[in-house]
Formats: structure tokens, C-alpha cells, sequence
């Protein structure tokens, strides 16, 4: 069987004892011959030859005196028999995992390039049971329900019916594995509080030119920002987590894709880094019944404030056509559709109005291509 990658994957397991067999029949030597120059029960040299025994060191020595080779290659020869043995193994425990894989976005990690490519049918489950496993680093579907089905008890939602666990724990694995590549210093509240100050001024740019700033200001400041794609079902424009006691992660999505949404998540989520402690995942999505707990409000709170002073907010009632709310943003430092945001989230205009004073956004890092 050969993986849509060009990998050969046979789906048998040849033992060493298959190559001893094809040496004795070359020599002309029975079994009872072979055992006695062995030193073998004729019992322990049918056990090697069907497989049923192990090549250990002292055997592979005794191999290499009577039959050739190097006891190196009788050793490589049995490692790769129960390499493969075991693969063969988990291939057929994988057939009773497929309804496992009915809970996880299969197609979507293909076409992220998280998983391989393969056709989404019965001879091809077991080896897409087996990438979804290493794509999620567990052994098997047992401890990805521990892992990361438990990680519904650390879920910190914005969403009294959250999507599934399956989309979300993909997307929440898309951004662990980016946060991986990144390399940085130990989380500096200071430096950060100081990094976002700085990325503030940023949301006047375009993504080409405020993204790479961004990502490297937070970077310096030992927070992980990664910035992956939704899924769908998972329905989540940000997350905040902690990956270990000094490395905290903000993963942002681009759901809703308007630069309104995306600054106010990610200082959102920000908040969250810089005021709720190490524990718990926050997980985030505007506009759709969100949860009134206190670290949530406090978050709403922390962004909408950073972006617009509460100095400047009584003025937001009064601004009711598109010029003005241009120069208030000059004024204050920020883009004029987050004002726009603002103006609608409180109620000062219709949904409707001034939507084109928005941007849309198609950020440009790897992790959101």
C-alpha cells in the first residue's frame, strides 16, 4: 500500500526468521543441523524462523558465526519486523476508531495541511486514525478524550452552547503546534504591557505592515501570538491560554475578518493574559450571547477602554456621520472603523451604518495562509 505522499506502507511483516529460512535452504541444512550449530533446541529455531521468538544481541552473534552478515544487521532486521509488527497491530485496533474520527474536522486539517491528503473512506481510515493521532501527539483516541475532550472542564467560553469539542480542539492543536516554532524569552508583564501600547498604533496600518510588527512586539515579550484560520463548528475569533507557567499564548482566528473585530479580540484577549492568572482557556467569540462572567466583563472592559479612553467616550453618542468619526480616530490614535465598532456594539448607530469605514482583513503569516 503506497500513502498518497509516495511512502510504501506494506501491509504484511516479514521476520528475520524469513532470511534465516532462505539461508538454510541455500546450505542445504535442516533444522535439527542449524540448532545444533546454534546451540539451540531445534523447538527455540522453528520459534525463530516463524517469528515467535526475538533475535536478542546473543543470538544475532550467534547468527552472524553461522549463517553471515553482522550481528548489526540480524539486530536492524528484527527491530524493523516488530516496527512493523506493531504498525500492523495498530492498524487493525484503528478500524474500531473511526466513529473517533467522525467527531474531528478530517477534511479541514487535510486542506490545512495539518494531516495528509486521502480520500475520507473505510480502507483509508486507520491511517488517517493514525495522523490524527500524531497530529494531536496522543497515543490513541483514549487520551485525546482525556486530554483534550477533558479540556471542556478549562473551557472559559463566551458562548452558553459552545461548538464542538472536535473543531475546537483541532484549532486549539493548529495553534499549539505554531506556538512551537516560535522562540522568545520568559513572559515580561512590563515589556508586554509596553508592547501593547505600542501595537495600538498599529491598527492605523495595513495587515502586510502591522502583522510582522505585532507578532515580533509580543514575541519580545514572551507571549506566543499565532493567528490560524476558524473551522468550522468551532466558531471562535480568539483564545488565551497559558502553554506553561511562563509562556502565554494568544491565538486569534480572523472569525468575522472585519479590523473592528480583530483589534477588539485581540486586546481582548490580551486582558486576559495580563489580569486572569495561569489557569483556564478563554475562548472567544463576538456578538452572540455571551457569558456575564466576571473575567469576561473585565476583559470587554480592559479592551474597549485601551482602545478608546475613557477620556474621549463621551463623545462617542455625537458622532453620528462618517467625518467626524474620522477625525475623533485621528485624535485619539485608531482606526476609524474600530470606532465604528464601538459606536454600534454601544448602540450609538444601526448595524448598518458607516460599515464602510471598516476593513476587511486577509492577514498574510504562515499560519493564517
Amino acid at each position: 500500500m503506497t500513502d498518497p505522499d509516495g511512502t510504501f506502507r506494506p501491509d504484511w511483516a516479514s521476520a528475520p526468521g524469513d532470511t534465516i529460512a532462505d539461508l538454510i535452504e541455500e546450505r542445504g541444512w535442516s533444522q535439527i543441523e542449524v540448532a545444533r550449530r546454534l546451540g539451540y533446541t531445534t523447538k527455540h529455531v522453528s520459534l525463530l524462523i516463524n517469528g515467535k521468538a526475538p533475535v536478542t544481541e546473543e543470538t544475532a552473534l550467534c547468527l552472524e558465526r553461522v549463517l553471515g552478515s553482522t550481528a548489526r544487521f540480524w539486530l536492524t532486521r528484527e527491530a524493523q519486523y516488530r516496527a512493523q509488527r506493531a504498525s500492523l497491530d495498530a492498524a487493525k485496533r484503528a478500524e474500531g476508531w473511526g466513529g473517533w474520527c467522525d467527531r474531528l474536522p478530517v477534511r479541514e486539517l487535510m486542506e490545512a495541511g495539518a494531516i495528509v491528503k486521502r480520500r475520507v473512506d473505510v480502507r483509508n481510515n486507520p491511517q488517517i486514525v493514525e495522523d490524527l493521532l500524531r497530529f494531536f501527539g496522543v497515543a490513541s483516541p483514549d487520551e485525546w478524550e482525556r486530554h483534550y475532550a477533558g479540556m471542556q472542564v478549562a473551557l472559559r467560553r463566551t458562548r452558553e452552547v459552545q461548538s464542538d469539542i472536535g473543531a475546537i480542539s483541532a484549532w486549539l492543536r493548529l495553534g499549539e503546534l505554531e506556538a512551537e516554532k516560535l522562540d522568545g524569552p520568559r513572559y515580561d508583564r512590563t515589556r508586554f504591557a509596553d508592547a501593547l501600547r505600542q501595537i495600538r498604533k498599529l491598527t492605523l496600518h495595513a495587515p502586510d505592515e502591522f502583522e510582522p510588527r505585532m507578532l515580533a512586539l509580543c514575541q519580545n515579550a514572551g507571549v506566543a501570538l499565532v493567528l490560524v484560520p476558524s473551522i468550522p463548528r468551532a466558531h471562535v475569533s480568539g483564545a488565551a491560554r497559558w502553554l506553561s507557567p511562563h509562556r502565554p499564548l494568544i491565538q486569534l482566528s480572523l472569525y468575522g475578518k472585519t479590523n473592528d473585530r480583530f483589534w477588539f479580540t485581540f486586546f481582548h484577549e490580551a486582558a486576559h493574559i495580563l489580569l486572569h492568572g495561569r489557569k483556564g482557556i478563554f475562548l472567544d467569540e463576538l456578538g452572540t450571547g455571551a457569558i456575564g462572567s466576571q473575567e469576561e466583563t473585565e476583559a470587554d472592559e480592559w479592551a474597549g477602554d485601551f482602545l478608546i479612553p475613557q477620556s474621549h467616550q463621551d463623545e462617542l453618542p455625537f458622532l453620528k456621520s462618517k467625518q467626524p468619526v474620522a477625525e475623533y480616530a485621528q485624535r485619539i490614535g485608531i482606526h476609524p472603523g474600530i470606532v465604528v465598532g464601538r459606536l454600534q456594539h454601544d448602540q450609538h448607530i444601526d448595524q448598518s451604518w458607516m460599515n464602510d469605514l471598516k476593513v476587511s482583513l486577509s492577514l498574510v503569516s504562515a499560519a493564517a495562509s
